[in-house]
C-alpha cells in the first residue's frame, strides 16, 4: 500500500485542474503547467480534491503511484504559492549582481560567471551576497538553484563559496602544523 499515492490532494480556491487522457493541466493564479504522466495510474478530481490510483499491483505501478501523486501536489502548490530557494555566498569579495536578466557571479575566479534563467524561473539579487530563485516549477527552481551553488560549491575548511541559507557546512580542522 501506497501511504503517499494513497493521499488525496486538496485543490485551493482558484486553481482549475483539466485532465485529458494521460496530461494533466493545472492552472492557477501563478500560471500554468502540464505534465503527462503513465497510464498504469488513473488521476480523478472530484469536490476540490485529487486523488491518484493505480490499476493493478505490478511494480512499476505501485512505484509511479507515490511519484504521480507527489509531482501532482508539487503542480498544485507551484501554481498557487510558487517555490523559492535562497543562496548565500560566503567569501571576501564573493558578490552576485543582477545584469538585466544574467546573474553575475565573482566567487574567486579571474572572471566573472554570467548564468541566465530557463522560462519561468525569475532571479533576483536583493543584496550582494543573497541570491533568491523564485518559479511554479518545483523541478527548474531547484535545478537553476543547484546549478548557482555549483559554480563554487562551498568549502569545509574556511566556508567559503555558495550555499544553501538553510545549508551547514561541517568545517574540518586544518594543518595540525609541523611538529618535530
Amino acid at each position: 500500500m501506497s501511504r503517499i499515492g494513497n493521499a488525496p490532494i486538496t485543490v485551493p480556491a482558484g486553481v482549475d485542474i483539466e485532465i485529458d487522457g494521460a496530461a494533466v493541466t493545472v492552472t492557477g493564479p501563478k500560471g500554468s503547467l502540464t505534465r503527462i504522466f503513465s497510464d498504469k495510474v488513473a488521476v480523478a478530481v472530484a469536490d476540490g480534491v485529487l486523488t491518484v490510483s493505480r490499476h493493478d499491483e505490478e511494480h512499476e505501478s505501485k512505484a509511479l503511484h507515490g511519484l504521480t501523486r507527489s509531482l501532482l501536489a508539487n503542480m498544485v502548490v507551484g501554481v498557487s504559492a510558487g517555490f523559492v530557494r535562497e543562496l548565500q555566498t560566503v567569501g571576501v569579495g564573493y558578490r552576485a549582481a543582477l545584469n538585466g536578466s544574467t546573474l553575475e557571479l565573482q566567487v574567486g575566479y579571474s572572471h566573472p560567471v554570467a548564468m541566465t534563467a530557463p522560462d519561468g524561473v525569475e532571479i533576483e539579487v536583493p543584496e550582494p551576497t543573497k541570491i533568491v530563485v523564485r518559479g511554479i516549477d518545483k523541478e527548474k527552481v531547484g535545478q537553476m538553484a543547484a546549478d548557482i551553488r555549483s559554480v563554487r560549491p562551498p568549502e569545509p575548511y574556511k566556508g567559503k563559496g555558495i550555499r544553501y541559507v538553510d545549508e551547514f557546512v561541517r568545517r574540518k580542522a586544518g594543518k595540525a602544523g609541523a611538529s618535530r
